[in-house]
């Protein structure tokens, strides 16, 4: 797929994606209790809507460019309310011209007893990364691959918090290492909360994940489907989706309020739906 995020940054599946993100952080704050967030692929943290990437393919204008000054309803509002300040911190001015990436937006919604830990492969990205975030003692940056960190940096001593597993999809076989990182991190930590994003581009690769997901044996898995389109005859992003193990009680209805009015703003071409689908219970 080759999703070199600079070209993506604040697009559809960026929206959706740390819409989620931040629902689940926002429940995690209704504790006193320290969290840690785990992101595997954190990326550079903060993207320049402005960069020649971002300005080629313009997918941001049809993403975050679409919310930043829409109106909601008053419970929809409320929910978006934490993800829009978060962008809004970024920009003080006008319009949209910078964006947080899951870890600057993570970062962001921490309280000072929290802790994020950012990993990113490629040394480039993550030495952008710990400039980032130099000094702040919140944060820890490391250069490594973020599916070896599933088994080595699980469970965090916080013993509560999520792990953000965003690959690139550059290569082959990511929908296989999604189920197979999912399994071997849940073994090591049951009770965190695990947030995996994935494209809808590859329907049959799609159908085989969540084939693969209801036959893991992991419980409680929610599966968020978000289309702007239909099936595109030649291979496209159509939508993305996230898996949610461990969600929140919370979750699913606070979704069923929010998407509702991301999908009016964000699908370009009908029908296109959104969907909420439980892969396996308690």
């Amino acid at each position: 797929m080759n999703y070199r995020h600079a070209y993506h940054a604040g697009n559809f599946a960026d929206v959706v994606k740390h819409v989620v993100v931040t629902l689940l952080l926002e429940y995690l704050k209704q504790k006193d209790k320290a969290f840690r967030v785990v992101d595997t692929h954190a990326g550079i943290g903060r993207y320049d809507l402005s960069s020649v990437e971002a300005q080629k393919t313009g997918e941001w204008l049809g993403g975050i460019g679409r919310l930043i000054d829409a109106s909601f309803d008053t419970r929809a509002g409320a929910l978006l309310a934490p993800y829009l300040e978060a962008v809004r911190s970024l920009n003080p001015g006008d319009g949209v011209k910078k964006y947080p990436g899951s870890p600057l937006l993570a970062r962001h919604l921490l309280r000072k007893q929290d802790r994020l830990s950012a990993i990113e492969l490629h040394p480039k990205d993550a030495a952008r990364l710990k400039a980032e975030f130099a000094g702040d003692f919140q944060v820890r940056v490391m250069e490594l691959d973020g599916w070896l960190a599933l088994g080595a940096h699980l469970p965090p001593k916080e013993k509560r918090g999520l792990v953000l597993i965003d690959p690139p999809f550059e290569e082959e076989g990511e929908f296989g290492r999604l189920v197979d990182g999912l399994i071997r991190a849940h073994k090591r930590w049951p009770g965190g909360i695990y947030a995996l994003w994935y494209p809808i581009k590859d329907r049959k690769a799609v159908i085989a994940f969540r084939k693969a997901l209801k036959q893991s044996g992991i419980p409680k898995i929610l599966d968020i489907e978000f289309e702007i389109r239909p099936a595109s005859l030649e291979p496209s992003l159509d939508g993305s989706g996230m898996v949610v193990v461990n969600p929140p009680f919370t979750l699913e209805g606070e979704l069923r309020t929010v998407l509702p009015a991301l999908h009016k703003l964000l699908a370009v071409e009908r029908p296109a739906h959104w969907s909420l689908e439980w892969l396996a219970g308690e």
